[in-house]
């Protein structure tokens, strides 16, 4: 995944929107290792991560550390979510809603991130399909 074309789309997006924005404060929601929590910075966004494996986490701070970047993660699951205040833009990338365990754990996501976000704000997330695990990937999988 090219992280910088994708903070880009991203910014793109909600300026395009039919309702378009400033992105305002962001959360990357199961940021990962911070990749596109940094490229979200670079573009002069007040982002920071949450992710819920500390490992992870662990190279996001490393990377934001080697540049220089004022960014926050916090270690937290998303279906128990638990910010300072609220946000503008919630960003969930690389199917990461996938990783939750069934319809409970999606909507106790949901209901927390609906819960930190401010009123004309943007929850932007990608899936993959039932389909697509049943049908494209199949048994192709590692």
């Amino acid at each position: 995944m090219d992280y910088k074309d994708s903070a880009a789309y991203l910014k793109l997006k909600l300026r395009a929107s039919p309702h378009p924005c400033e992105p305002g404060i962001v959360l990357d929601l199961a940021c990962g290792t911070g990749s596109l929590t940094l490229e979200l910075y670079k573009l002069g966004m007040d982002v920071y991560g949450v992710d819920g494996s500390i490992a992870m986490l662990s190279e996001a701070k490393d990377k934001a550390y080697d540049m220089e970047a004022d960014v926050m993660f916090l270690c937290q699951k998303m279906q128990t979510l638990d910010l300072f205040g609220t946000v503008n833009t919630v960003f969930c990338s690389l199917d990461s809603i996938n990783h939750l365990s069934g319809e409970a754990q999606v909507q106790a996501a949901f209901d927390r991130v609906a819960f930190f976000m401010d009123n004309d704000s943007w929850f932007i997330f990608d899936v993959n399909t039932l389909y697509k695990h049943e049908k494209v990937l199949g048994s192709n999988t590692l």
